[in-house]
Formats: C-alpha cells, sequence, structure tokens
C-alpha cells in the first residue's frame, strides 16, 4: 500500500480574515470551529489534519499581529506560543508552504506587518507563501478583485507566489453555493502547485529561528517594549519546559540581538 505524502502548511492573517472558514474549505467539512477565537495571544496556533488527493496536509492555524501594540504579558506570551510552534514544526520537519488569509478589502500596515512577520522570519524568505482572499463571492467574477488590487499589494511590498480568489462562505444558495464549490478546487489546485518536493529542505528551524522571531517581533512594534532577561528566562523555564541553562542562553541570544 503506497503511503500517502504528508506536508505542512502554516495558514496566518487578521483576525476576521476567514482563516477557519477556509480550513473548512479546504477539508470540504467542518473541521474548524468558526465562531470568534476568544484565545487571541500572537503566534498561538492550532493544528488539523486534513486530506485531498494522495496528500495528507497539516495545517497550522496561527493568531497574527493585531492592530493594537501588544505589552509585555502579550510579548511573553508570543514568545511562549512562538517557542512550541516551532519545536512542534521541527518534529514535522519543517514547513511546505505559508498560506496568508486576507479578506477583501483595504491593504494595511497590520496586514503588512503580519506578511514580514511570517515571510521574512517564520519563512526565511524560502518558503513559497501564497494568497487565498476571501469574502469574493458578491464579485461576478472572483480573479476581477486581483486584477483591481494587485497594485496595492505590490505597493505595500507584499510578494507572493501564487494567489486565490475565492469565497469561503457556506450554505449559501444558488450561483453562491456554486463558487464556493469552484472556491475549493482553487484553493485545492493552489497548494497541490506549491508543495511540490524539496520545501523542506529549505526549512531552517531550531533556536536561532525561534530568537530571530521573538526579536523581530519586537523590532516590528517600533522597539518601544523593555524586555528585561528575567521575564524571558521565567517565561522559557515555566511556560516552555527549557532548562534554566537553555533559557539563560537564549535570553542572552534575544538581548544580543536586540543590541545589534
Amino acid at each position: 500500500i503506497r503511503r500517502p505524502k504528508h506536508q505542512s502548511i502554516v495558514l496566518f492573517g487578521d483576525t476576521g480574515s476567514g482563516k477557519s472558514s477556509l480550513i473548512n474549505l479546504i477539508a470540504g467539512k467542518e473541521v474548524a470551529c468558526t465562531s470568534p477565537d476568544t484565545q487571541r495571544c500572537t503566534m498561538h496556533w492550532q493544528e488539523y489534519n486534513i486530506d485531498f488527493g494522495d496528500t495528507s496536509y497539516t495545517v497550522f492555524d496561527t493568531v497574527g499581529l493585531e492592530a493594537p501594540e501588544p505589552g509585555m504579558k502579550e510579548y511573553l506570551e508570543f514568545v511562549d506560543s512562538a517557542y512550541q510552534l516551532i519545536k512542534r514544526l521541527d518534529k514535522q520537519g519543517g514547513i511546505d508552504l505559508l498560506l496568508f488569509c486576507v479578506r477583501a478589502g483595504r491593504v494595511t500596515a497590520t496586514l503588512q506587518n503580519n506578511y514580514k512577520l511570517f515571510h521574512d522570519f517564520l519563512g526565511d524568505n524560502k518558503i513559497p507563501i501564497v494568497l487565498a482572499i476571501t469574502n469574493l463571492e458578491r464579485e461576478k467574477r472572483m480573479e476581477d478583485w486581483w486584477d483591481r488590487n494587485e497594485g496595492a499589494f505590490d505597493s505595500y511590498r507584499i510578494k507572493v507566489a501564487g494567489h486565490a480568489c475565492i469565497t469561503a462562505a457556506n450554505r449559501l444558495y444558488g450561483s453562491h453555493q456554486e463558487l464556493y464549490e469552484e472556491s475549493r478546487d482553487t484553493i485545492r489546485s493552489l497548494v497541490e502547485m506549491f508543495t511540490g518536493e524539496g520545501q523542506k529542505q529549505a526549512w531552517m528551524g531550531g533556536d536561532k529561528l525561534f530568537v530571530s522571531l521573538v526579536c523581530k517581533l519586537k523590532g516590528l512594534l517600533g522597539g518601544s517594549l523593555r524586555v528585561r532577561r528575567k521575564d524571558v528566562v521565567a517565561h522559557l523555564t515555566r511556560r516552555c519546559g527549557v532548562s534554566r541553562e537553555g533559557a539563560k542562553l537564549l535570553a542572552d541570544m534575544i538581548n544580543q540581538d536586540e543590541a545589534t
């Protein structure tokens, strides 16, 4: 019996972009809760297993940056979630694809910061990133939205390998339901196209990636957040299960990176 291939996808995007609905669209069934999530910690994530074609996919649905600047508590929660996510991705063998979910509308600075955080640092500019634009069921032709708005992404320096203009709104009627089924084919084809063999060879995980990620988040916040070494050490040991020696080493690496 031939075993199915396995691929890992990190899904990210602003809150309200329709990530849970997108997961259900790809899966072809309800696997993700689409009600508002009370857990809004940056880099918090949930894991879903989805099969289609001859491939098994693990989708890591993450919470990205929100518009308000996080404080120390939120930053330390980010440290926790980022460490656990990178550890889990290392165990999976890395990332095959970054899937950026965007609700059709205005391109914003928050959208740009999420792109920077996930693509530049988590993907290290090596993992392919594709865009899923949702909420397009009212368009006569969904692809028209991209034709009108591609320039806005260019102006924010958001570069993607591919895109899908879709609707992830289920239980609609008539032509809208047809668009939903069409959208499933479109997004699945996009995923299959960009999860080819060999992508995981580019993955550079481990402690260095973790340190880079938490430093870059601080940089995106404008450097206004004062992070004390002892707070980082305490969080890494209590919440992440890192040894005290390892936590001190990581905290020193973060401080060094911030000073450069």
